[in-house]
């Protein structure tokens, strides 16, 4: 890549890029080594009967395009309503870190992320919202900066009742 690009890959400051690139991607691309189902076995259910809705709002991720790998920078959302069990919160986290560090369509990381909880955690109902920054449009293409793509999966409780869905959409602030 270097040498299609133009340079000297002997170049004091190229000659060790090849390793720092491998490591970079051993990092961006962790997700594949890693079972996101494993995260949410260990549960909670000495919750006192709680059964109201659990939000953990502004998951950090950072992704990859499948088509141009090229990065995808954003914020997941995800509310679950528990049926007699709870999980770790960070547990959550993991699961959008892992389906991030892929190559992703990002329609599909969304769905994959509610279909791992809702499988798993089988509660009452969960949804998630994905907001991403694709720099395969923002710094190529188009070029169109300052543009997000919102893509959401609501399953169970979230997507038969009306006032479930916008109380999730309340609480992570989004109204519409």
């Amino acid at each position: 890549m270097l040498l299609w690009a133009g340079e000297d890959p002997n170049r004091e400051g190229l000659v060790d890029t090849p390793k720092r690139v491998v490591t970079a991607y051993q990092d961006w691309f962790s997700g594949y080594g890693e079972d996101p189902v494993q995260y949410l076995r260990r549960t909670f259910e000495e919750v006192d009967g709680y059964d109201e809705m659990i939000v953990l709002r502004d998951i950090a991720f950072e992704s990859h395009c499948e088509h141009h790998m090229a990065p995808i920078i954003g914020k997941a959302h995800i509310g679950y309503l528990p049926n007699h069990k709870v999980v770790g919160i960070s547990k959550l986290a993991r699961v959008v870190e892992t389906f991030a560090r892929r190559f992703q369509v990002q329609e599909k990381m969304t769905a994959q992320i509610a279909h791992c909880i809702q499988d798993v955690l089988k509660p009452k109902g969960c949804a998630v919202i994905v907001s991403g920054v694709h720099q395969c449009m923002t710094t190529r293409g188009v070029h169109k900066p300052g543009v997000s793509m919102v893509t959401s999966q609501m399953l169970g409780t979230f997507r038969k009742d009306a006032r479930t869905r916008s109380e999730f959409l309340q609480i992570i602030g989004n109204t519409t």
